[in-house]
């Protein structure tokens, strides 16, 4: 029998956090992620900023790659200006999960975005970005919800078929859709919910937060992909 898949979910680089008596910089995540991948059935990687020439041999020993939600993406990166109300940027991570998304999409790495994470797959094949509507994060602090309704015949129409009411918070949205991805999803006021790219086995975006709820569908669709990549990959030759 196979064993858990390695899934491997990007990180916060934040410049003090606190715990005991210590306040440090900390690479950090929401327990609600790794114990998210946990319960649909994966084994949770936390993978910190690092230099961008070392996301391929990072990718490499994963079986699946979550890229999760965070601070806006840097305009430049998909040759906007800044508008206003765009946050501060994460330089760190934005070269390092652009990088992470590249290295994976060249190796057929499963893959899923999450809020942040799916903006940055569209920025990483040439998409934009909307840098603020209104009405998905009401109340800093505070996930919000709404419904989500899937488009029929896709990758995330597979794993939850119905409309669904999805936990949210995030004022930046898809704009135009980087090249070979399509909607999967879409939000009742036409924001793009989800999207997908067919030409690679695996990779999925949402907008919302899973790890927020208890549907575990989107997550488990990601550790059955990572299971299956797994178990069909070749195995080493003997010397």
């Amino acid at each position: 029998m196979a064993g858990r898949p390695l899934i491997g979910i990007s990180t916060y680089l934040e410049a003090g956090a606190r715990w005991g008596a210590w306040e440090l910089e900390a690479a950090l995540l929401p327990a609600g992620y790794p114990r998210l991948v946990q319960q649909a059935g994966g084994l949770a990687a936390m993978l910190p900023p690092d230099t961008p020439e070392h996301a391929a041999a990072a990718v490499a020993r994963l079986d699946g790659l979550v890229i999760a939600g965070g601070p806006d993406v840097e305009p430049v990166r998909y040759g906007a200006e800044r508008d206003p109300r765009t946050g501060p940027p994460a330089l760190a991570r934005d070269a390092w999960e652009l990088a992470l998304i590249e290295a994976a999409l060249a190796a057929g790495l499963p893959l899923l975005g999450i809020c942040r994470g799916m903006q940055l797959l569209n920025v990483a094949v040439g998409g934009t970005l909307v840098q603020h509507i209104d009405g998905h994060a009401k109340t800093p602090g505070v996930f919000g919800r709404h419904p989500v309704k899937p488009v029929p015949g896709t990758l995330y129409a597979t794993a939850v078929p119905e409309e669904t009411s999805v936990p949210t918070f995030h004022h930046q949205a898809v704009d135009r859709l980087g090249a070979g991805l399509v909607v999967s999803a879409w939000a009742e006021d036409g924001t793009v919910e989800a999207v997908e790219l067919p030409s690679v086995d695996w990779v999925l975006g949402v907008q919302w937060h899973p790890e927020m709820g208890e549907d575990l569908r989107v997550m488990q669709a990601l550790v059955a992909a990572s299971t299956a990549a797994t178990t069909t990959a070749p195995s080493p030759t003997a010397s």
